[in-house]
């Protein structure tokens, strides 16, 4: 316990100097194609951003993919992941929580599926797609992440997770610091994706929506999410998922987006309160879902009371802000809540339809 509160306090000390900023008022999200009505199959492929660099950046991309075979037909595949999928913000080193075996069913007709099973090097589904940056915690892996990428990956959305040269689980000179310089690794991939989308040659070259990013990330990924929101950055990102996390300084500036927050009220390593202070602090519409009780991230996990939850409601926050889908925002406060298990705040969202 005495660890936690430290690395908490070590996490809070990161927030020192962020305020109030001014931005922009236009939070207005274009009309884009209609979202998919259905899931996609799940293609996964990797490549490394300045390899011989200062700070090479190993991505894992997952994407739409061809499907070989139909959705429903899916086999069902058994993945394992870590109950608390980032390892551990604790100084001592990864998470003792035990593993456990996830038995995917059936993809069901709905645009998140069930379970998915991410196929390597298949060829892209037809179309551009919109484009989340997912960051992972101290002592993770994207891979770690995956039964939530995937299942994003699924309902229509490019999920690119890089591996962060100083936090990541395999660091050779593991740096806690070194989540402040998280926020520019982030933009340093948007860019690389932006020119990679008009590259000759590439598998993903004209399958990606440049022009609508949000970024994701749980614990120091929530806090390098927020990072990315600074005064001047580019309306290139839209939207914001930060779980089990809060503000780096000068987070929360520049154009106006969409922001979500979830956070399990018992947290130990990042207090709600930091979260919900992030929340308080952040401009224009935002929500904040509560699992009252819960942890760092046994939430993240398929089968744990509040998964269902969150993959619904993040899922329809992307849906609306990246696809204007105004309908999956009209549904977005029933599939965030479930009593006793969730709770929905929200500040400044547009009227329903």
């Amino acid at each position: 316990m005495r660890v936690q509160r430290l690395v908490a306090a070590l996490l809070v000390a990161l927030v020192a100097g962020c305020g109030p900023a001014v931005a922009a008022t236009d939070d207005r999200v274009p009309s884009f194609r209609p979202a998919p009505p259905r899931p996609y199959a799940v293609g996964v492929r990797h490549f490394v951003i300045d390899p011989d660099g200062s700070r090479p950046l190993p991505v894992t991309v997952w994407y739409p993919a061809e499907a070989t075979t139909p959705a429903h037909a899916t086999t069902p595949a058994t993945t394992r992941v870590t109950a608390a999928p980032t390892g551990s913000e604790a100084a001592s080193g990864p998470t003792s929580d035990a593993t456990s075996s996830v038995t995917s069913g059936r993809a069901t007709s709905g645009p998140t599926g069930s379970g998915t099973t991410a196929r390597p090097d298949v060829p892209v589904a037809a179309g551009r797609f919109p484009v989340v940056v997912y960051s992972h915690g101290l002592h993770s892996l994207p891979d770690l992440h995956a039964p939530l990428t995937t299942r994003w990956a699924a309902a229509g959305f490019v999920v690119v997770a890089p591996t962060y040269p100083r936090t990541n689980l395999r660091a050779r000179d593991f740096t806690r610091a070194d989540v402040r310089n998280q926020p520019a690794d982030g933009w340093r991939l948007i860019r690389h994706l932006v020119r990679l989308d008009a590259r000759p040659g590439d598998p993903l070259a004209g399958h990606l929506a440049v022009d609508r990013f949000a970024a994701a990330g749980h614990s120091a990924g929530g806090f390098t999410t927020a990072g990315m929101f600074t005064a001047g950055h580019s309306r290139r990102l839209r939207a914001g998922i930060v779980i089990a996390g809060g503000g780096l300084a000068g987070s929360f500036a520049g154009p106006v987006a969409p922001l979500l927050f979830v956070h399990g009220g018992a947290d130990p390593i990042v207090p709600e309160s930091v979260g919900r202070a992030a929340y308080a602090r952040s401009l224009g519409p935002a929500a904040f879902l509560g699992l009252p009780g819960q942890g760092h991230g046994e939430y993240l996990t398929p089968g744990r009371p509040g998964f269902a939850q969150v993959l619904a409601a993040t899922t329809d926050f992307l849906r609306w802000t990246l696809y204007d889908d105004r309908r999956a925002r009209d549904r977005l406060p029933a599939d965030a809540v479930l009593p006793g298990v969730t709770t929905l705040t929200t500040r400044a969202l547009p009227d329903q339809a």
